[in-house]
C-alpha cells in the first residue's frame, strides 16, 4: 500500500456463486442407463463447476440464471481509525464482502490489501459449546478469536461483568437462554484488542439496556484508534457510530459517503425502511388475538405519502389496525428516535372520542400530527405499538417501521430564519417571542422628528 494511513484495500472484490438448477430427466429405461453410465463424469464436472468460473468469460455472465453475483466490481479504501457502516437490504452482499475480508471466503475476482491484526465478529456465540460451563466458554472461544490465556486471565472479570451472567457462570451453556449466551459471546468479542475490527449486526443481540453497553464499547473502540467495519441494520447505531458508510445493493456499491447521507438515501429507496409499510396478507401482519396492525406511513396534509417534508410542514403518522375482537380499550402510540438513537417524543393517542373507550371491531385509521417547526433537520425513526387497557397487553410493537426525513430550507417563518449558522437540538420549535422597549424623552423626540 502506497497511501500509510490505509489499512484495507478494496480494488475490484467480487464474488460469484453457481445455483442449483433442475436436471432433465429422461422417461426411458435407455436414457436412465446411458446417464448412469455418464454420472461419475458429469458429478465431477458439477463438482468443478462450483469453484470455477472460466466460462463466464465466454457467456454474458448477468443473462444466466445460474449464476449469481454476490459482490460484483466493489472498490474502496479504509483508512486507520475509521469507523465505516455498511449497509443495505438483504441480500446485498454485506455479510459475503465482510466474510472475504477476514478471508473465511475467498474472493472470484479482485484483490483486499489489509494491514494490522483483524478480529471478527459475524456470527455472534461461533465457537461455544454447548456441554461446557460459561467460565469455560470464555476460554474457549477468546481462543478460537485471537486472545491468548494470558489475555483472558486479565481480561476475565471485565468480560463477565460485561455479559450480566455473572450467577450462572459455572452452568453449562445449555442451560442459557439464547439472551445470555449471545450476550456472553458478545462479552468475549467486545474485549480484543485488534488494530481493526470486523463486525456484522451485532447489536441486534440483547435487550434495550444491553445494547446500549455493546454502542458504548464501540465508541470505546474508536476512541482509541481502532479501524471498524460495522454491518448493520440498525440505522441510528449506524448514524451514531460511524464517520463514514457505504451502501451495497445487488452486490454493488451504491453510495459512499457521510451517514446522513448514505442513510437517507437508503431510507428513500426501496432497499431499506421506507416511508410506508404494508401488509396485505392479514397473516402476515403484526398482532395479537384482539388487534392487528395493516398499514403504517408518513403523510401530509393532503393525505399523500411523504418521505422527506420541509421543517415548516406538518405531518402525520397514520396507522391503520384491524380490531379482532369488539370490547377492549386499545392505545395505540408511537416512539420518535433522532438518527443518534436518542428519543426525541413519544405520543399516545388521546382523542377524546375513543380515549378510555371500548373499540367495536372494525378497521381504524389512527394519525398523529407532529406541527411544522417542532423538529430539527434529519431522519426521524418510529416505532409503532398498540396495547390493550385494563390489564395492558401488547398486540405488536414493531421497531424503526418507517422513517422520513425533514428537510431545512431556511425559508422565511422558520426559526433558523436568515440565520445560517449551526442550530444544534432534538427538536427546534418556532416560538412566540415578544419585545417590549421604553426609550428615553431624548429618543423619543428622535423618534418624531
Amino acid at each position: 500500500m502506497s497511501d500509510t494511513d490505509t489499512v484495507v484495500r478494496v480494488e475490484g472484490l467480487s464474488k460469484i456463486y453457481r445455483l442449483g438448477v433442475k436436471e432433465e430427466t429422461h422417461d426411458s429405461l435407455g436414457g436412465m442407463f446411458i446417464d448412469f453410465i455418464r454420472s461419475p463424469i458429469a458429478n465431477f464436472r458439477k463438482y468443478r463447476s462450483l469453484y470455477r468460473f472460466n466460462d463466464l468469460e465466454k457467456d454474458h455472465a448477468g443473462a444466466r440464471s445460474d449464476i449469481i453475483w454476490a459482490v460484483r466490481d466493489v472498490s474502496f479504501s479504509v483508512d486507520q481509525g475509521e469507523v465505516v457502516g455498511i449497509i443495505g437490504r438483504n441480500g446485498a452482499g454485506k455479510s459475503t464482502l465482510l466474510k472475504i475480508l477476514t478471508r473465511i471466503t475467498p474472493p472470484t475476482r479482485g484483490r483486499v490489501e489489509i494491514r494490522g491484526r483483524v478480529s471478527s465478529l459475524l456470527e455472534v456465540g461461533t465457537g461455544f459449546h454447548q456441554e461446557l460451563t460459561g467460565r469455560e466458554n470464555i476460554y474457549l472461544n477468546a481462543t478460537i478469536l485471537g486472545m491468548s490465556k494470558r489475555e483472558v486471565d486479565r481480561k476475565f472479570d471485565e468480560i463477565v461483568e460485561f455479559s450480566g451472567v455473572e450467577r450462572f457462570l459455572d452452568t453449562p451453556v445449555k442451560r442459557y437462554s439464547s439472551g445470555m449466551a449471545v450476550r456472553l459471546a458478545f462479552a468475549v468479542a467486545a474485549h480484543l484488542e485488534p488494530e481493526i475490527l470486523i463486525v456484522d449486526e451485532v447489536l441486534a443481540v440483547g435487550d434495550a439496556a444491553f445494547q446500549k453497553k455493546c454502542i458504548s464499547k464501540m465508541q470505546d473502540v474508536s476512541r482509541h484508534g481502532r479501524t471498524v467495519l460495522f454491518v448493520s441494520h440498525n440505522m441510528p447505531a449506524v448514524a451514531m457510530l460511524c464517520s463514514r458508510a457505504i451502501q451495497l445493493n445487488s452486490g454493488r456499491i451504491i453510495m459512499d459517503g457521510s451517514p446522513r447521507d448514505v442513510i437517507g438515501n437508503y431510507l428513500n429507496s426501496d432497499s431499506g425502511t421506507s416511508s410506508k409499510h404494508e401488509w396485505r396478507d392479514p397473516a402476515s401482519a403484526p398482532g395479537g388475538n384482539v388487534a392487528r396492525l395493516r398499514s403504517i406511513r408518513s403523510v401530509g396534509r393532503d393525505g399523500r405519502t411523504v418521505s422527506t417534508v420541509d421543517i415548516r410542514e406538518d405531518v402525520g403518522v397514520e396507522m391503520v389496525f384491524d380490531v379482532l375482537q369488539s370490547g377492549y380499550k386499545l392505545l395505540p402510540h408511537y416512539w420518535f428516535y433522532n438518527e443518534e438513537g436518542v428519543m426525541v417524543f413519544a405520543s399516545l393517542d388521546h382523542d377524546p372520542d375513543w380515549y378510555q373507550r371500548p373499540y367495536p371491531a372494525g378497521r381504524y385509521t389512527a394519525t398523529a400530527w407532529i406541527p411544522g417547526n417542532l423538529l430539527s433537520p434529519g431522519m426521524l425513526f418510529v416505532n409503532a405499538a398498540l396495547i390493550t387497557r385494563s390489564p395492558d397487553s401488547t398486540q405488536f410493537n414493531e421497531s424503526q417501521i418507517i422513517a422520513f426525513g425533514v428537510g431545512d430550507n431556511m425559508g422565511k417563518g422558520t426559526a433558523r430564519g436568515d440565520w445560517a449558522g449551526q442550530m444544534p437540538g432534538v427538536v427546534r420549535p418556532l416560538l412566540e417571542w415578544t419585545t417590549q422597549v421604553e426609550l428615553d424623552a431624548e429618543d423619543r423626540m428622535r423618534g418624531q422628528l
